[in-house]
């Protein structure tokens, strides 16, 4: 036993600096357990068609939505706090608190009417989708672009780890991996979705359809004095309006795709391509 005891003394004495947590209280990590059932009832939230049953009439949904609300407005509350303690104090963070979570929920109308456009992005894309329901209750690219959305709305009131953990869980749910950072625009379509990877600092225009396996994704990463890569600098491609992106092709660094632009599957691609092009397995920017 004894043994054991120094072995969790050194495990201790090896992990990462606790100090680094600056509120006196020195509240707990955000649980991923409580994010993720906060989406969930988010999601309802933003698709409150799902909680219609043939007993349900509008005042009884009108009456869960609000009881889904007081339930987010609680966990987003603590998860909020829990994040805010790797960047302020506990008297800061208590006001900062209030603020976001206030914003959020104003800006839940907004999120809901770009998802919404997402939606029927995706269902126009794809043959296959016999219906808008299909799209929201099946599809892994809605839900992926989901969480991004929610995770971006955190991640722009610059709340530390919860955006990513938001992402995150969308990432091992779906097998899409979208850092909250990316800017994405409206009528995003993702189809089948799975290995697809959008970096941080990437921009994405409005009326972007993105199959499988794509890569948005950095070409090198500039070191500082110290050998070690420089964070928050733009090295993620800009993907203009009404571009196509067929599976597997990777886009690499600070480049601009041209709007009305397609590239094909199994591309790669480490150059800026001029609107109008189409990049074929064969034939560069050939005008379309």
């Amino acid at each position: 036993m004894k043994n054991i005891e120094n072995i969790i003394g050194e495990l201790l004495k090896n992990s990462f600096d606790s100090e680094k947590i600056i509120c006196t209280f020195q509240k707990p990590y955000p649980d991923k357990k409580s994010v993720a059932e906060m989406m969930n009832e988010i999601y309802y939230l933003i698709f409150p068609n799902l909680l219609i049953t043939e007993y349900t009439n509008y005042k009884d949904l009108e009456d869960l939505l609000l009881s889904k609300t007081n339930k987010i407005r609680k966990i987003l509350d603590e998860q909020v706090k829990r994040s805010l303690c790797f960047k302020c104090k506990e008297s800061e963070c208590k006001i900062q608190v209030n603020e976001i979570v206030e914003n959020f929920f104003k800006k839940i109308p907004e999120v809901q009417n770009k998802l919404k456009k997402d939606v029927i992005a995706i269902y126009n894309c794809d043959p296959a989708a016999k219906s808008l329901e299909e799209v929201i209750i099946c599809y892994p690219g809605l839900k992926a672009i989901f969480y991004y959305r929610i995770a971006h709305l955190l991640y722009e009131f610059n709340i530390p780890i919860l955006p990513r953990i938001i992402t995150e869980i969308a990432h091992s749910e779906t097998g899409i991996d979208i850092h909250p950072g990316a800017e994405i625009g409206e009528n995003f379509a993702i189809d089948h979705g799975t290995g697809i990877v959008i970096g941080e600092t990437c921009k994405i225009g409005n009326n972007v359809r993105i199959y499988q396996g794509v890569t948005l994704g950095a070409k090198s990463f500039p070191l500082d004095s110290n050998g070690k890569p420089i964070k928050d600098i733009p090295r993620h491609p800009i993907i203009e309006d009404n571009v196509i992106i067929y599976a597997n092709a990777t886009i690499l660094g600070r480049i601009v795709i041209g709007h009305d632009s397609i590239i094909g599957a199994n591309e790669w691609v480490t150059y800026d391509v001029p609107p109008y092009s189409k990049i074929s397995r064969f034939k560069k920017a050939k005008n379309i």
